[in-house]
């Protein structure tokens, strides 16, 4: 259990330092929360739900926010 804590911590540290936050807080409030929950819990199916966008279109906004997708 707390292995994969530790994994989750890596894995959001890699998410923050990695992602533009210039672009993430330029995004309208939906889009710019979604992208902030995605990079706290890296869960792209709510994360997506949130923008209501497709997880295949939410992909392409982490991709021009760069953040990355830790698995």
């Amino acid at each position: 259990m707390e292995k994969w804590k530790k994994l989750e911590e890596e894995a959001r540290e890699i998410r923050r330092s990695e992602a533009d936050w210039n672009f993430i807080e330029s995004q309208p409030p939906k889009i710019r929360a979604a992208l902030k929950f995605y990079v706290e819990t890296g869960d792209i199916r709510l994360a997506s739900r949130i923008a209501d966008m497709s997880i295949e279109e939410f992909r392409g906004l982490l991709r021009s926010a760069r953040i990355p997708v830790v698995v």
